[in-house]
């Protein structure tokens, strides 16, 4: 059974988050900044935000977990990826460094742009630049597939 189209559902679920952030302060670099600065004048409110986000994503995922199909009928992919591995931990990294030096990460950026801040563009395209950097040496240290030979 289709409760939404397949275009409204996402848009709705985006605008939702957007405003969510807006309304936690998260397109706020400053606010991001502030969390991260605990030798000065540290500002707890991006744990309540995080606090909630992952609540509600904790009961989401509880949900989804015996459903093949999403409420709009289209199969669902959940992650199934449990391994801790040096890509995930260098990832992180990459993250955490980029967050910390400029207050934003990829959802606040993207918020940020529609907001015309200069900061989120700037964010927004040294994060598109990393994605076609790692892809590019992606592809170009994995290992070739093996063929069975007939």
């Amino acid at each position: 059974m289709k409760i939404l189209s397949p275009f409204l559902a996402p848009f709705l679920a985006g605008l939702l988050f957007g405003l969510g952030l807006c309304l936690g302060g998260m397109t706020q670099p400053q606010k991001v900044l502030g969390f991260l600065d605990l030798a000065g004048g540290w500002d707890p409110s991006l744990a309540f935000v995080m606090a909630g986000a992952v609540s509600i994503a904790f009961v989401a995922f509880r949900f989804l977990a015996g459903r093949e199909r999403s409420l709009n009928g289209a199969p669902l992919a959940l992650p199934q990826a449990s391994a801790i591995d040096a890509r995930l931990l260098g990832g992180a990294a990459l993250f955490g460094i980029g967050w910390g030096l400029a207050g934003f990460c990829p959802a606040p950026a993207l918020v940020g742009l529609g907001f015309l801040s200069p900061g989120a563009l700037l964010f927004i395209v040294a994060m598109a630049a990393g994605m076609i950097l790692v892809d590019a040496l992606s592809t170009v240290s994995a290992p070739e597939p093996a063929t069975e030979d007939a």
